[in-house]
């Protein structure tokens, strides 16, 4: 089973390092990684994809949890959430295709962001099933290069827990913030 799990971490060097370490020191596979600066400076937030049973998810979380500067883990997947994706796709518009690819954009209301006598940047964002479908359709016209940043997800219609708005100091603390 698929799981999304989110981290509120101290923003501080080494964090993703320390946390990346553990899951390989493990054998734990990370599908999908976002990490970024929340509204807080002093904190950011990691979204994990993770695949397996209840039992891999209770260690990732126990294990995650141990670590100082996790302040928090929710598993995002047990909830109603929102997902998404973002990819940058690089395709060959020789040939009389930019018009074709353009429509494709559209369609799937992505925007192409440069154009070059011979290639086109087009910007996705969406569900992965959507950017998958994408990615199937424009195959055909010769894909360059493309990358793409990872799922991010929230919890749908909960306002943020006033005690995670700052930073927490020690284990005690942390513990409070914790579900």
């Amino acid at each position: 089973m698929r799981h999304v799990l989110s981290a509120l971490v101290q923003n501080v060097p080494g964090v993703l390092s320390h946390v990346a370490g553990m899951f390989a020191s493990r054998g734990y596979n990370i599908d999908s990684l976002a990490v970024g600066e929340t509204e807080d400076p002093k904190l950011s937030r990691m979204t994990f994809v993770v695949v397996g049973d209840e039992a891999l998810l209770d260690q990732v979380r126990k294990q995650l949890e141990k670590i100082v500067t996790v302040v928090q883990v929710d598993d995002v997947s047990a909830q109603e959430f929102v997902e998404r994706d973002l990819m940058l796709l690089k395709v060959n518009s020789t040939g009389g295709k930019r018009a074709e690819i353009r429509e494709l954009c559209q369609i799937f209301r992505g925007r192409v962001v440069d154009v070059s006598p011979d290639q086109v940047i087009v910007e996705i964002s969406g569900q992965e099933k959507k950017i998958e479908a994408f990615i199937d359709l424009i195959r055909p016209f010769g894909i360059l290069e493309l990358v793409r940043t990872g799922r991010i997800a929230m919890v749908r219609g909960v306002q943020p827990d006033s005690e995670t708005s700052s930073l927490c100091s020690s284990k005690d603390e942390k513990a409070v913030v914790k579900k």
